[in-house]
Protein backbone atom coordinates (compact mmCIF):
# COMPACT_ATOMS: atom_id res chain seq x y z
CA UNK A 1 0.00 0.00 0.00
CA UNK A 2 2.83 3.09 1.07
CA UNK A 3 4.75 1.72 -2.37
CA UNK A 4 1.51 1.61 -4.58
CA UNK A 5 0.39 5.55 -2.78
CA UNK A 6 3.95 6.76 -3.65
CA UNK A 7 3.83 5.22 -7.49
CA UNK A 8 0.34 6.79 -7.69
CA UNK A 9 1.77 10.23 -6.68
CA UNK A 10 4.23 10.52 -9.06
CA UNK A 11 2.18 8.85 -11.56
CA UNK A 12 -0.66 11.52 -11.20
CA UNK A 13 1.50 14.43 -11.03
CA UNK A 14 2.55 13.84 -14.55
CA UNK A 15 -0.75 14.67 -15.92
CA UNK A 16 -0.28 18.81 -16.30
CA UNK A 17 2.94 17.89 -17.99
CA UNK A 18 1.45 15.55 -20.86
CA UNK A 19 -1.41 18.10 -21.84
CA UNK A 20 -3.17 21.44 -22.11
CA UNK A 21 -5.54 22.26 -20.23
CA UNK A 22 -8.09 20.92 -23.20
CA UNK A 23 -6.35 17.90 -23.13
CA UNK A 24 -6.27 16.49 -19.68
CA UNK A 25 -9.40 15.09 -19.12
CA UNK A 26 -8.49 12.52 -22.84
CA UNK A 27 -5.51 11.56 -21.00
CA UNK A 28 -6.71 10.86 -17.56
CA UNK A 29 -9.65 8.66 -19.31
CA UNK A 30 -7.36 6.70 -21.60
CA UNK A 31 -4.99 6.35 -18.51
CA UNK A 32 -7.41 4.73 -15.94
CA UNK A 33 -9.45 2.86 -19.10
CA UNK A 34 -5.61 1.43 -20.01
CA UNK A 35 -5.35 0.59 -16.43
CA UNK A 36 -8.40 -0.81 -16.29
CA UNK A 37 -7.78 -3.00 -19.74
CA UNK A 38 -4.28 -4.43 -18.24
CA UNK A 39 -6.14 -5.38 -14.63
CA UNK A 40 -8.55 -7.49 -16.73
CA UNK A 41 -6.65 -9.00 -18.94
CA UNK A 42 -4.06 -10.20 -16.19
CA UNK A 43 -7.10 -10.98 -14.11
CA UNK A 44 -8.49 -13.44 -16.45
CA UNK A 45 -5.18 -15.01 -17.49
CA UNK A 46 -5.31 -15.86 -13.79
CA UNK A 47 -8.05 -17.33 -13.74
CA UNK A 48 -8.02 -19.56 -16.96
CA UNK A 49 -4.08 -20.64 -15.28
CA UNK A 50 -6.09 -21.67 -11.69
CA UNK A 51 -8.91 -23.50 -13.74
CA UNK A 52 -6.78 -25.39 -16.41
CA UNK A 53 -4.44 -26.53 -14.15
CA UNK A 54 -6.23 -27.38 -10.80
CA UNK A 55 -6.10 -30.66 -9.69
CA UNK A 56 -9.51 -32.09 -8.30
CA UNK A 57 -8.36 -33.19 -4.17
CA UNK A 58 -5.62 -31.02 -4.38
CA UNK A 59 -6.40 -27.99 -2.74
CA UNK A 60 -2.67 -27.57 -2.02
CA UNK A 61 -2.34 -26.71 -5.75
CA UNK A 62 -5.05 -24.34 -6.26
CA UNK A 63 -3.04 -22.65 -3.54
CA UNK A 64 0.16 -22.91 -5.06
CA UNK A 65 -1.54 -21.35 -8.22
CA UNK A 66 -2.78 -18.43 -6.39
CA UNK A 67 0.18 -17.86 -4.61
CA UNK A 68 1.90 -17.22 -8.15
CA UNK A 69 -1.46 -15.43 -9.72
CA UNK A 70 -0.08 -12.88 -7.05
CA UNK A 71 3.65 -12.82 -7.95
CA UNK A 72 2.37 -12.42 -11.47
CA UNK A 73 0.89 -9.40 -10.17
CA UNK A 74 4.23 -7.61 -9.04
CA UNK A 75 5.79 -9.09 -12.36
CA UNK A 76 3.66 -7.16 -14.14
CA UNK A 77 3.75 -3.85 -12.13
CA UNK A 78 7.70 -4.11 -12.85
CA UNK A 79 7.25 -4.82 -16.53
CA UNK A 80 5.14 -2.10 -17.08
CA UNK A 81 6.92 0.30 -14.66
CA UNK A 82 10.02 0.30 -17.55
CA UNK A 83 7.46 2.39 -20.05
CA UNK A 84 7.58 5.52 -18.15
CA UNK A 85 11.12 4.78 -17.51
CA UNK A 86 12.24 4.74 -20.71
CA UNK A 87 9.92 7.38 -22.25
CA UNK A 88 9.13 10.09 -19.45
CA UNK A 89 11.38 12.68 -19.30
CA UNK A 90 12.18 14.58 -16.00
CA UNK A 91 10.76 18.38 -15.55
CA UNK A 92 12.30 19.01 -11.98
CA UNK A 93 11.23 22.01 -10.03
CA UNK A 94 14.10 25.15 -8.44
CA UNK A 95 13.77 23.20 -5.34
CA UNK A 96 14.51 19.93 -6.55
CA UNK A 97 17.23 20.90 -8.15
CA UNK A 98 19.49 22.07 -4.84
CA UNK A 99 19.33 18.82 -3.92
CA UNK A 100 20.78 17.77 -0.47
CA UNK A 101 18.53 16.84 2.95
CA UNK A 102 16.68 13.52 4.01
CA UNK A 103 13.37 12.14 1.68
CA UNK A 104 11.86 11.30 4.35
CA UNK A 105 12.56 14.35 6.91
CA UNK A 106 11.98 16.75 3.51
CA UNK A 107 8.42 15.01 2.55
CA UNK A 108 6.84 15.94 5.72
CA UNK A 109 8.19 19.38 5.60
CA UNK A 110 7.09 19.73 2.20
CA UNK A 111 3.45 18.68 3.41
CA UNK A 112 3.51 20.74 5.89
CA UNK A 113 3.96 23.62 3.37
CA UNK A 114 1.36 22.77 1.55
CA UNK A 115 -0.89 22.61 4.10
CA UNK A 116 -0.42 26.06 5.08
CA UNK A 117 0.11 27.12 1.39
CA UNK A 118 -2.98 25.94 0.04
CA UNK A 119 -4.96 27.58 2.46
CA UNK A 120 -4.81 30.38 0.22
CA UNK A 121 -6.41 28.29 -2.58
CA UNK A 122 -10.10 27.99 -0.65
CA UNK A 123 -11.65 26.64 -4.04
CA UNK A 124 -9.07 23.76 -4.30
CA UNK A 125 -9.61 22.89 -1.11
CA UNK A 126 -13.56 23.12 -1.61
CA UNK A 127 -13.30 20.59 -4.68
CA UNK A 128 -10.93 18.34 -2.31
CA UNK A 129 -13.67 18.25 0.00
CA UNK A 130 -16.37 17.64 -2.49
CA UNK A 131 -14.13 14.88 -4.04
CA UNK A 132 -13.20 12.84 -0.74
CA UNK A 133 -16.59 12.78 0.32
CA UNK A 134 -18.33 11.00 -2.89
CA UNK A 135 -15.49 9.04 -3.71
CA UNK A 136 -15.16 7.76 -0.36
CA UNK A 137 -19.15 6.81 -1.47
CA UNK A 138 -17.33 4.85 -4.59
CA UNK A 139 -14.65 3.07 -2.82
CA UNK A 140 -16.68 1.72 0.04
CA UNK A 141 -19.46 0.42 -3.14
CA UNK A 142 -16.43 -1.54 -4.59
CA UNK A 143 -14.91 -2.57 -1.48
CA UNK A 144 -18.36 -4.17 -0.04
CA UNK A 145 -19.26 -5.38 -3.71
CA UNK A 146 -18.59 -8.87 -2.70
CA UNK A 147 -19.40 -9.20 0.64
CA UNK A 148 -22.79 -8.15 -0.30
CA UNK A 149 -22.92 -10.65 -2.87
CA UNK A 150 -22.08 -13.22 -0.97
CA UNK A 151 -23.77 -12.58 2.58
CA UNK A 152 -26.62 -10.59 1.47
CA UNK A 153 -27.90 -11.88 -2.03
CA UNK A 154 -26.31 -15.36 -1.25
CA UNK A 155 -24.24 -15.64 -4.84
CA UNK A 156 -21.50 -17.87 -5.31
CA UNK A 157 -18.11 -17.30 -6.06
CA UNK A 158 -18.08 -17.84 -9.52
CA UNK A 159 -20.47 -15.37 -9.93
CA UNK A 160 -18.56 -13.04 -8.11
CA UNK A 161 -15.58 -13.70 -9.86
CA UNK A 162 -17.08 -13.51 -13.47
CA UNK A 163 -18.83 -10.32 -12.16
CA UNK A 164 -15.40 -8.63 -11.34
CA UNK A 165 -13.70 -9.14 -14.92
CA UNK A 166 -17.34 -7.32 -16.01
CA UNK A 167 -16.43 -4.72 -14.47
CA UNK A 168 -12.75 -4.43 -15.59
CA UNK A 169 -13.17 -4.92 -18.81
CA UNK A 170 -16.65 -2.26 -18.79
CA UNK A 171 -14.90 0.29 -17.03
CA UNK A 172 -12.04 0.69 -20.19
CA UNK A 173 -15.40 1.51 -22.42
CA UNK A 174 -16.81 3.64 -19.46
CA UNK A 175 -13.98 5.99 -19.02
CA UNK A 176 -13.51 6.25 -22.43
CA UNK A 177 -17.20 7.15 -23.21
CA UNK A 178 -17.14 9.44 -19.89
CA UNK A 179 -13.63 11.02 -21.65
CA UNK A 180 -15.74 11.97 -25.35
CA UNK A 181 -18.69 13.11 -23.18
CA UNK A 182 -16.23 15.51 -20.96
CA UNK A 183 -15.28 16.69 -24.74
CA UNK A 184 -18.79 17.86 -25.46
CA UNK A 185 -20.50 19.09 -22.02
CA UNK A 186 -17.50 19.36 -19.92
CA UNK A 187 -15.41 17.81 -16.89
CA UNK A 188 -17.36 18.97 -14.17
CA UNK A 189 -20.66 18.40 -15.46
CA UNK A 190 -19.64 14.82 -16.67
CA UNK A 191 -18.66 13.90 -12.84
CA UNK A 192 -21.55 15.36 -11.65
CA UNK A 193 -23.47 12.94 -14.20
CA UNK A 194 -21.75 10.12 -13.18
CA UNK A 195 -22.33 11.10 -9.52
CA UNK A 196 -26.33 10.63 -10.36
CA UNK A 197 -25.79 7.60 -11.88
CA UNK A 198 -24.32 6.34 -9.04
CA UNK A 199 -27.26 7.10 -7.04
CA UNK A 200 -29.30 5.16 -9.14
CA UNK A 201 -27.43 2.06 -8.88
CA UNK A 202 -27.37 2.63 -5.07
CA UNK A 203 -30.94 2.44 -4.90
CA UNK A 204 -30.88 -0.37 -7.88
CA UNK A 205 -28.79 -2.42 -5.14
CA UNK A 206 -31.33 -2.37 -2.64
CA UNK A 207 -33.97 -3.98 -4.91
CA UNK A 208 -31.80 -6.70 -6.46
CA UNK A 209 -33.07 -10.45 -5.16
CA UNK A 210 -30.95 -12.76 -3.53
CA UNK A 211 -29.94 -15.76 -5.50
CA UNK A 212 -29.91 -14.17 -8.96
CA UNK A 213 -26.78 -14.14 -10.51
CA UNK A 214 -28.20 -12.07 -13.69
CA UNK A 215 -29.23 -8.86 -12.03
CA UNK A 216 -25.99 -8.38 -9.86
CA UNK A 217 -23.97 -8.83 -13.16
CA UNK A 218 -25.84 -6.38 -15.19
CA UNK A 219 -25.90 -3.97 -11.84
CA UNK A 220 -22.11 -4.65 -12.17
CA UNK A 221 -21.96 -3.73 -15.84
CA UNK A 222 -23.78 -0.41 -14.87
CA UNK A 223 -21.03 0.32 -11.96
CA UNK A 224 -17.99 -0.27 -14.88
CA UNK A 225 -19.74 2.16 -17.27
CA UNK A 226 -19.45 5.21 -14.62
CA UNK A 227 -16.27 3.56 -12.46
CA UNK A 228 -13.25 4.81 -14.60
CA UNK A 229 -14.75 8.42 -15.81
CA UNK A 230 -15.74 9.85 -12.12
CA UNK A 231 -12.13 8.90 -11.20
CA UNK A 232 -10.37 10.02 -13.94
CA UNK A 233 -12.22 13.19 -14.28
CA UNK A 234 -12.15 14.16 -10.71
CA UNK A 235 -8.24 13.52 -11.47
CA UNK A 236 -7.61 15.93 -14.61
CA UNK A 237 -10.26 18.41 -12.69
CA UNK A 238 -7.77 19.12 -9.83
CA UNK A 239 -5.06 18.97 -11.76
CA UNK A 240 -6.40 22.36 -13.13
CA UNK A 241 -6.68 23.71 -9.84
CA UNK A 242 -2.91 23.44 -8.67
CA UNK A 243 -0.49 25.84 -9.01
CA UNK A 244 2.00 25.29 -11.96
CA UNK A 245 5.32 23.90 -10.69
CA UNK A 246 3.72 22.07 -7.13
CA UNK A 247 2.15 19.16 -8.76
CA UNK A 248 3.91 16.41 -7.02
CA UNK A 249 3.24 18.39 -3.86
CA UNK A 250 -0.82 19.06 -3.72
CA UNK A 251 -1.19 14.81 -5.45
CA UNK A 252 0.66 13.53 -2.40
CA UNK A 253 -2.17 15.62 -0.55
CA UNK A 254 -4.60 14.55 -2.93
CA UNK A 255 -3.79 10.79 -2.37
CA UNK A 256 -2.61 11.54 1.73
CA UNK A 257 -6.48 13.17 2.18
CA UNK A 258 -8.14 10.24 0.44
CA UNK A 259 -6.22 7.45 2.21
CA UNK A 260 -7.25 9.41 5.31
CA UNK A 261 -11.13 9.42 4.73
CA UNK A 262 -11.42 6.05 3.85
CA UNK A 263 -12.74 4.90 7.06
CA UNK A 264 -15.94 6.97 6.12
CA UNK A 265 -17.69 5.01 4.28
CA UNK A 266 -17.71 1.40 6.11
CA UNK A 267 -17.91 3.26 9.28
CA UNK A 268 -21.42 4.78 8.40
CA UNK A 269 -21.88 1.34 6.74
CA UNK A 270 -21.25 -0.79 10.17
CA UNK A 271 -23.33 1.63 12.19
CA UNK A 272 -25.81 1.39 10.36
CA UNK A 273 -25.50 -2.49 9.82
CA UNK A 274 -25.10 -2.91 13.52
CA UNK A 275 -28.58 -1.17 14.01
CA UNK A 276 -30.18 -2.95 11.48
CA UNK A 277 -28.66 -6.09 10.63
CA UNK A 278 -29.25 -5.35 6.83
CA UNK A 279 -26.94 -5.37 4.51
CA UNK A 280 -29.49 -3.44 1.88
CA UNK A 281 -29.72 -0.47 4.28
CA UNK A 282 -26.31 -0.40 5.28
CA UNK A 283 -25.39 0.01 1.50
CA UNK A 284 -28.25 2.36 1.07
CA UNK A 285 -26.93 4.69 3.51
CA UNK A 286 -23.77 5.35 1.65
CA UNK A 287 -26.05 7.31 -0.96
CA UNK A 288 -25.33 10.26 1.80
CA UNK A 289 -21.49 10.29 0.32
CA UNK A 290 -23.13 10.69 -2.86
CA UNK A 291 -25.57 13.16 -2.58
CA UNK A 292 -23.44 15.51 -0.48
CA UNK A 293 -20.43 15.19 -2.92
CA UNK A 294 -22.91 16.42 -5.57
CA UNK A 295 -24.14 19.29 -3.62
CA UNK A 296 -20.33 19.98 -2.72
CA UNK A 297 -18.86 19.86 -6.56
CA UNK A 298 -22.10 21.60 -7.69
CA UNK A 299 -21.02 24.50 -5.82
CA UNK A 300 -17.69 24.97 -6.79
CA UNK A 301 -16.88 27.82 -9.49
CA UNK A 302 -14.51 25.65 -11.27
CA UNK A 303 -13.60 28.56 -13.37
CA UNK A 304 -12.87 30.94 -11.07
CA UNK A 305 -11.01 28.34 -9.44
CA UNK A 306 -8.64 27.39 -11.84
CA UNK A 307 -8.21 31.07 -12.35
CA UNK A 308 -7.34 31.57 -8.80
CA UNK A 309 -4.21 29.24 -8.80
CA UNK A 310 -2.78 30.78 -11.73
CA UNK A 311 -3.98 28.41 -15.05
CA UNK A 312 -5.54 28.86 -17.83
CA UNK A 313 -8.92 27.35 -17.94
CA UNK A 314 -10.09 24.76 -20.54
CA UNK A 315 -13.08 25.68 -23.48
CA UNK A 316 -15.11 23.51 -21.38
CA UNK A 317 -15.88 22.74 -17.65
Amino acid sequence: NISFGAAVVVYNSFLPQLGGPDERDSISSRGWAIGYLGGGLLLAANLVAVTVLSEEGNPQRTLDLARWSIVSAGVWWAVFTLVPLRWLREHPTAAALAGGGNVLTDGFRQLGRTLREIKAYPLTLWFLLAFLVYNDGIQTVITLASQYGTEELKLGQSTLVATILLVQFLAFGGALALGALARRIGARKTVLLSLVLWTGVIIAVFRLPAEAPLPFMVLGGAIGLVLGGSQALSRSLFSQLIPAGKEGEYYGFYEISDRGTSWLGPLAFGLVFQLTSSYRVGLVSLLIFFVVGFVLLAAVPIRRAIVAAGNTPPRLL
